[in-house]
């Protein structure tokens, strides 16, 4: 076995909370399952992110219940909600708050004006992002300081978000009218982009089944404000061995064409690469996944299930590959297989 690396706490509370992932995994599965029929890998790459702290974009066609996963996911967590409808003339106040010249009268009776802040739908802990690349992107960069540093400035204050604070973002691939690229920027900002495909035949007959009934299913609470963050502390005390932390930046490090161990594929079809950021969120979604399966430890088979989700969304395609018709995920298999 390889050496893990870390330095979680061999005492009884570590361990219970290591039990508590694997079955919070097993009930928010089972919880979310009774409101969204299928999409398994959907549910678990968004519940590592919930405990990796990081954010997600979901990208799919439209009714494939990507904001119904999202706002089920928030009902069977004691989390505040939010949403946000990107439109074209949506503006950042909109998302973050602004300050307001309030009128109000003193002890003596005197009415005198101060300025108060009025916080937009992004102080909430979970925060649905909805068809984010339908915004400009003046817009779209109000959302970068708030998922870096989980906070935002307003005038001259600057103002602390809430604990645990996610954003889940979706994004149709299909329709171009109307909308805007995403920066690189704020792309490599999400842990993960997840792509949510089609149910299989017979999920879509439960779905049509149940989505014309008359009753709405209730989602049931399944942790708290305070288990979340708990689960949240623990990600980073758990161990990686070196061999999941040297594969991890091997897959990086190959997405760069100009890294002189960079195979043919991508010095050829890749024009820029992950930065540091993949590698990092490679090791931590894979303690995230570790932890949800109740292992003391990640290792390379946890790197290797998320290769796609983690770095896809930080590939920035040359025009080679744009005009061969070559995706992302094309690229990625190539440069998993070159790695080995």
């Amino acid at each position: 076995m390889q050496q893990a690396q870390g330095n979680i706490s061999t005492n009884s509370a570590d361990v219970e909370l290591l039990a508590m992932a694997q079955d919070a995994h097993r009930k928010l599965r089972d919880a979310i399952a009774v409101r969204v029929v299928g999409q398994d890998s959907v549910v678990e790459l968004m519940l590592v992110a919930l405990l990796a702290r990081g954010h997600t974009l979901l990208v799919g066609v439209p009714g494939l219940a990507k904001t119904l996963l999202v706002a089920s996911l928030a009902e069977a967590l004691e989390l505040s909600f939010g949403r946000v409808q990107f439109t074209p003339d949506l503006l950042p106040a909109d998302i973050t708050g602004t300050d307001v010249l309030h009128e109000e009268a003193d002890s003596t009776g005197f009415s005198r004006r101060v300025v108060r802040f009025l916080p937009g739908p992004i102080f909430h802990n979970l925060v649905l992002a909805d068809e984010i690349n339908r915004t400009p992107p003046k817009t779209q960069a109000a959302l970068l300081q708030a998922m870096q540093e989980r906070r935002v400035t307003i005038g001259t204050r600057t103002h602390s978000l809430p604990d645990p604070f996610l954003v889940f973002a979706t994004r149709n691939p299909i329709e171009q009218e109307g909308t805007y690229p995403l920066p690189e920027a704020q792309l490599d900002r999400f842990l993960l982009e997840v792509h949510v495909d089609y149910p299989s035949v017979e999920e879509e007959r439960e779905i049509a089944r149940r989505t014309t009934g008359v009753q709405v299913a209730r989602v049931p609470r399944v942790l708290t404000s305070e288990e979340v963050c708990s689960l949240q502390a623990l990600i980073p005390r758990l161990p990686v061995t070196d061999a999941a932390v040297a594969l991890a930046v091997a897959l990086g490090r190959a997405t760069r064409p100009n890294d002189p161990k960079a195979p043919k594929d991508a010095r050829e079809l890749v024009r820029f690469g992950a930065g540091p950021r993949g590698p990092q969120a490679l090791v931590l979604a894979a303690k995230a996944r570790a932890a949800l399966r109740g292992e003391a430890a990640a290792d390379i088979d946890d790197v290797r299930a998320l290769v796609v989700p983690v770095l896809r969304h930080r590939l920035v395609l040359s025009y080679r590959a744009e005009v061969a018709g070559v995706r992302d995920l094309d690229v990625l298999e190539r440069v998993v297989r070159s790695v080995g």
